[in-house]
């Protein structure tokens, strides 16, 4: 059975017209057009919101108004998307090739019924758009729920999840409420597909590697809920132990 399923396409930003052009950029390019692309602003100052109407990219859904963060805005998005996947591409990374969708649709297994996620591989580039390295943990062949346990080994750009089993983000997290949605999103799907498709171009300037401590420490909270507290703290362990022996 040949699939066309509609992805929802999902941009939050704040303040982000200097960065925001590739972005739009790279979906007009998608040679895939079933989509819709969902603006969630946090009532930008900076041109972002006119940026955005005046491009070549037709919205379906523009908000722009004060929100109490990053995932309170991703929430918004949820609850406004109509597609099959949600599709969440922060204001400077970009689809890596025009053909980006049009790979991932051709990778859907021919089976009646849709996956539950689909993910890929990620490039990570500089302010400038150059290529610097692909993303150090690489995606899996298989994955599930339990994968994460060694760390977030998919970008959340990368993971496309069906709507209709995506929870909201749970906003006591304020750096890392991805990796917890990533794995509750997981632990309730049964045909989670690797694309073997670059998928985004991640800009290395993201919210979690601004405030990297505090961002660690939340993946650690979460990895302990998920995985048990000790099973965690024996891990991150042999993390310490492992990054003394390659120096």
């Amino acid at each position: 059975m040949k699939h066309s399923p509609k992805f929802s396409i999902i941009t939050v930003t704040y303040n982000a017209a200097s960065v925001i052009e590739p972005t739009l950029q790279s979906i007009v390019a998608q040679t895939y057009r079933n989509f819709e692309f969902l603006l969630i602003d946090g009532g930008s100052s900076d041109g972002t919101v006119e940026k955005v109407r005046n491009s070549a990219v037709e919205i379906a859904c523009l908000v722009s108004e004060r929100d109490k963060g990053l995932y309170d805005a991703m929430n918004k998005g949820i609850e406004r998307a109509t597609g099959d996947y949600l599709c969440f591409l922060n204001a400077g990374d970009s689809f890596h090739a025009p053909d980006v969708l049009e790979r991932m649709v051709a990778a859907i297994p021919d089976k009646d019924t849709l996956p539950d996620i689909l993910y890929g591989e990620t490039a990570e580039v500089d302010e400038e758009r150059n290529f610097v390295r692909m993303r150090r943990l690489q995606a899996p062949e298989k994955l599930d729920w339990r994968s994460f346990r060694h760390g977030m080994l998919v970008c959340h750009q990368a993971f496309f999840a069906r709507r209709i089993l995506a929870p909201a983000y749970d906003l006591s997290y304020r750096f890392s409420a991805d990796v917890d949605w990533c794995i509750r999103v997981m632990k309730k799907s049964k045909d989670i597909v690797n694309t073997n498709v670059v998928i985004v171009d991640y800009l290395q300037n993201g919210l979690s590697l601004q405030n990297h401590r505090a961002s660690l420490i939340e993946r650690f909270r979460i990895m302990a809920k998920h995985y048990g507290l000790l099973p965690t703290m024996l891990r991150h362990a042999w993390f310490v132990v492992r990054a003394i022996i390659k120096r």
